[in-house]
């Protein structure tokens, strides 16, 4: 049995609520006889990499996939690229705020995801949901944590594939009637399309 980890976030920028994490949470404890094992991680800086790597040494998963929120975006965005870059709008949830710092210094530019991430897409496009592959992950807390995680893999500490999937913000978040937005229990149900697929790639 593959064993697959899935991490979200904690809230942060005021918000009572991450749906990174919350759907996570929905998720059955098997798909497809691979194991789900769900981390929350803090929104800060280097501290996510941290306990990220802990919890890759102790389970030594098959598939790594990070979740994230994304306000603003209607459907799931499989990540293509990390870049090493750290630029926060706003402090983490320690204080910290960044300005045009590398994640790892002396690090490459950039990493791809490793996850089959046209299969997972279009997995979640044929049960009937809104996705799409995304080429940018910000320069905040989801691609510091993208870019640790794909730096950990490309060192060889693990055999994993690895990559992140942003989702969108829940209804009760949104107070415009605007922006648009996901209910838990769909966001929960196109992760489990994209894991299938993720894990029938690798089989």
């Amino acid at each position: 049995m593959k064993n697959i980890l899935m991490t979200g976030f904690e809230p942060f920028g005021g918000e009572k609520i991450n749906p990174s994490y919350e759907a996570l949470k929905l998720l059955p404890e098997t798909i497809d006889n691979a194991r789900i094992h769900i981390l929350r991680l803090p929104v800060v800086f280097g501290k996510n990499g941290a306990l990220l790597e802990q919890s890759i040494e102790e389970l030594d998963p098959d598939i790594i996939i990070c979740v994230g929120q994304a306000g603003g975006r209607c459907g799931l965005t499989f990540e293509k690229i990390a870049i090493n870059c750290q630029n926060a709008s706003v402090p983490d949830n320690a204080g910290n705020q960044p300005h045009d710092e590398p994640v790892i210094e002396a690090g490459q530019a950039a990493y791809f995801a490793t996850l089959p991430l046209q299969q997972m897409v279009s997995a979640c496009k044929n049960a009937g949901f809104k996705a799409g592959i995304s080429y940018h992950a910000g320069t905040y807390v989801c691609n510091d944590t993208m870019y640790r995680l794909l730096h950990l893999l490309a060192s060889g500490a693990s055999k994993a594939r690895g990559g992140f999937i942003h989702v969108p913000y829940v209804p009760e978040q949104v107070h415009d009637g605007k922006t648009s937005s996901q209910s838990l229990e769909e966001t929960a149900r196109c992760l489990e399309c994209a894991v299938k697929a993720a894990v029938e790639a690798t089989n």
